[in-house]
């Protein structure tokens, strides 16, 4: 193996399809990772990662910055938009590193931050448009989850197009002490503000109605 293929942290068949989500990204992404390199081999692959996106692809740049305390697993990646040349944090976090299926996570944060949300249905932007309290979506799955990895999508763009929600998307198969905390038994899980919990792939509305209960 050459020198090259192994600083890529991409496979044949991922490198062969990044260009038609990527390429043409209409709005520059920031991609922040909290996290230390020396420290687990997560952290220095999602650094790796970042590196390989930002030397692909000329709309993503990146920040690696140190552990922060109010994190309990790491690597953390957050996608970020701008607004001239000021970072814009609309929310959107990968807790963990994304692989497998989550690949296809990361290009679903990093494609709604770039459209700004327009990833949506409008009947939900409509929607969202009318809420007025803060949202925190935690979002548990895995590698090989590949419900999770479409609910992500749908999660993302809603950060992105409302100020009051925050998505997290967890690797629970990295860190099962968060399905535990949970008592997760099924993938994907889905929490709204730590109390309302939802087992299975939702698609916008069902998320928007899980929203409804934790405001209740």
């Amino acid at each position: 193996m050459s020198e090259t293929e192994q600083s890529n942290p991409f496979d044949a068949e991922t490198l062969a399809v990044l260009p038609e989500y990527l390429a043409k990204l209409p709005n520059p992404v920031l991609l922040r990772i909290w996290g230390d390199p020396e420290a687990s081999t997560g952290e220095k692959e999602a650094a790796r990662l970042a590196e390989g996106l930002v030397n692909g692809f000329e709309q993503i740049e990146m920040a690696l910055l140190p552990r922060q305390v109010n994190y309990p697993y790491y690597p953390v990646l957050g996608v970020f938009g701008f607004d001239q040349d000021e970072a814009v944090d609309f929310g959107v976090r990968l807790i963990g590193l994304p692989a497998g299926v989550q690949m296809t996570s990361l290009i679903a944060a990093i494609q709604a931050v770039s459209f700004a949300g327009g990833t949506l249905e409008a009947k939900t932007r409509i929607q969202l448009s009318k809420l007025q309290e803060d949202i925190t979506l935690e979002l548990l799955s895995s590698a090989e989850d590949e419900s999770g990895a479409t609910m992500a999508r749908a999660l993302f763009g809603l950060a992105v197009a409302s100020s009051h929600i925050r998505s997290f998307l967890i690797m629970g198969d990295q860190f099962p002490e968060a399905l535990w905390r949970y008592s997760v038994s099924y993938l994907p899980h889905l929490v709204v503000n730590g109390r309302v919990h939802a087992d299975g792939q939702l698609g916008e509305e069902m998320i928007l109605r899980q929203i409804a209960l934790a405001l209740r």
